[in-house]
């Protein structure tokens, strides 16, 4: 004889028969859309694991029936695109820059594959944006102290600027103060006279008059007559308000004290060809390349 169910008079619902302290325990079973949702995960788990990889063992793991490999179909992907980008990266290198740029599919190839480049070696100095930093030229305006042309740029990239790579650009800013070339007061007069010419403000007391004297005997070899720079050598336009190290009078005076001489190094010994001329296109079209 069946033993006879307990109800609950409260709520009408059937005991477990369990009960702790006075208080019995109601039998709520579990929906029936649940427990059906439970076998059938329980199903999909077992010919999952029959099909799939899925146990680990000591020293490898359960290859399933498929024989699948995530990691493999990964390897296959990577794989595929390296051979894309090396056809691309082919036709790259055998183009000349002028061509690049007039090519839609090689210049957006150029472009992704240059700044990304340019982010992994070239951002530490010249910042994220290539707005550069102090003695780090900003490569987003139209003032370049070794040239903006395609060629140009790809040239200072492959060999830098005095990295001890024989063809880099090499000019320098001698340190006429230190050097005993000038003295105090004609290096504070010149260093006014320089600022005049693109409107800034000299030292108190300086003679602007003397400072044009000396500018002329010791500075327009590089700079020229009228101060507008010299590509060739490394001499920046000094009529632009545009400093490498800073515009004020005390910058500027200690500059032609101690000379500058900045490095960048050469690429052309760590980058390939076609990173390379990516970079040179995608700094060309920064918005300052001539």
């Amino acid at each position: 004889m069946a033993a006879k169910k307990e109800v609950d008079a409260i709520s009408g619902v059937e005991t477990t028969g369990h009960e702790w302290d006075g208080l019995k325990e109601l039998n709520h079973p579990l929906p029936r859309w649940w427990l059906w949702t439970f076998y059938i995960c329980i199903i999909f788990s077992v010919i999952y694991w029959v099909l799939m990889p899925s146990w680990p063992l000591l020293s490898d793991y359960t290859r399933g029936m498929r024989g699948h490999s995530q990691r493999a179909l990964v390897g296959e992907e990577v794989a595929a695109l390296q051979a894309a980008r090396a056809e691309k990266g082919t036709a790259l290198v055998d183009a000349e820059l002028d061509a690049i740029n007039s090519n839609p599919d090689l210049l957006q190839f150029a472009m992704a594959n240059g700044r990304a480049a340019f982010g992994d070696n070239c951002a530490g100095c010249h910042g994220t944006g290539a707005t550069g930093f102090v003695g780090f030229p900003n490569l987003n305006d139209d003032e370049w102290i070794w040239g903006g042309t395609l060629d140009q740029i790809r040239q200072t990239i492959l060999y830098g600027v005095r990295s001890g790579n024989d063809d880099a650009h090499t000019g320098d800013m001698l340190a006429f103060g230190r050097d005993g070339v000038l003295d105090a007061a004609q290096v504070r007069d010149v260093a006014s006279f320089v600022l005049s010419m693109s409107g800034g403000k000299g030292a108190e007391g300086a003679d602007l008059a003397n400072g044009q004297v000396v500018f002329e005997e010791n500075c327009v070899a590089c700079h020229g007559d009228a101060g507008a720079g010299n590509q060739e050598l490394g001499a920046p336009n000094l009529t632009d308000n545009i400093w490498l190290y800073g515009g004020s009078i005390e910058t500027v005076m200690e500059t032609i004290q101690n000379g500058r001489g900045g490095v960048m190094p050469a690429w052309v010994d760590r980058l390939d060809e076609a990173t390379i001329k990516s970079l040179a296109v995608y700094v060309h079209s920064l918005g300052g390349g001539q």
